[in-house]
């Protein structure tokens, strides 16, 4: 199914999305002919179980791994089509990423992993704070700047991950199971984080299999099999 050209507040569209793997003769369709569109400001879930497509669709959206077959648009560009040093280049400046894992440098410190963006923009130094530090203050971590991230909370160490993924003002956030490495209280910290950014006006796609945590966002889209199941669109 072909979506309906209609771009008005449309920040990211995706068409007839495929993603392929093969296991020796197998065929295994991760993602199975994906059509969505999602608002500039909107906070969207992708809710499914484990091997339902969910990450898969996450990497692909977010300019991580190609599709097999598709298109993507985001902010009017054919994404899909870019050459990969374009591709890199649009990623690191417009999306930002929140992993389960937090993907932190241990021999860092919490403001140089949250500063690490534009460490590699070779942004100067009193600049990365004038970015870095609001980031730390508003996330409630400021305090922990010096601090190396083995010697913080997990939920401190998420709340790094989202001021990392802040650091270059994108205009989409992408979370990989924002909660997944989190005791209930942090995650329900990390989630009203999320709402605050949204209502400030980020765009957020989260992918979950926590119900939840899904019903954080304005919509949820049920996957299951590499295919979209149902919508809940929970302003409509």
């Amino acid at each position: 199914m072909k979506l309906k050209q209609n771009p008005q507040g449309e920040i990211m569209r995706a068409e007839n999305l495929t993603k392929v793997f093969r296991l020796g003769d197998a065929e295994i369709r991760a993602v199975d002919g994906i059509s969505i569109s999602i608002k500039s400001g909107e906070f969207v879930s992708v809710l499914g179980p484990s091997g339902c497509g969910k990450s898969t669709l996450l990497h692909m959206l977010g300019l991580l791994d190609r599709p097999t077959s598709g298109d993507i648009y985001i902010e009017g560009a054919h994404v899909s089509q870019m050459k990969n040093g374009d591709v890199t280049a649009f990623r690191r400046k417009r999306l930002g990423f929140v992993f389960q894992q937090f993907n932190l440098i241990n021999n860092l410190t919490v403001f140089e992993n949250a500063a690490l963006p534009l460490m590699l923009d070779e942004v100067e130094e009193h600049r990365r704070m004038e970015k870095v530090l609001p980031l730390l203050e508003r996330l409630g971590i400021a305090h922990r700047m010096n601090n190396y991230t083995n010697n913080i909370s997990g939920g401190e160490m998420q709340r790094v991950a989202i001021a990392r993924a802040l650091a270059l003002d994108p205009d989409i956030i992408f979370a990989d199971e924002p909660t997944g490495n989190l005791d209930s209280r942090s995650g329900e910290e990390v989630m009203r984080i999320f709402r605050e950014l949204n209502a400030a006006g980020k765009t957020i796609l989260m992918i979950t299999h926590d119900r939840n945590i899904a019903k954080n966002a304005d919509r949820i889209i049920y996957l299951r099999d590499g295919k979209i199941d149902k919508m809940d669109d929970k302003k409509g």
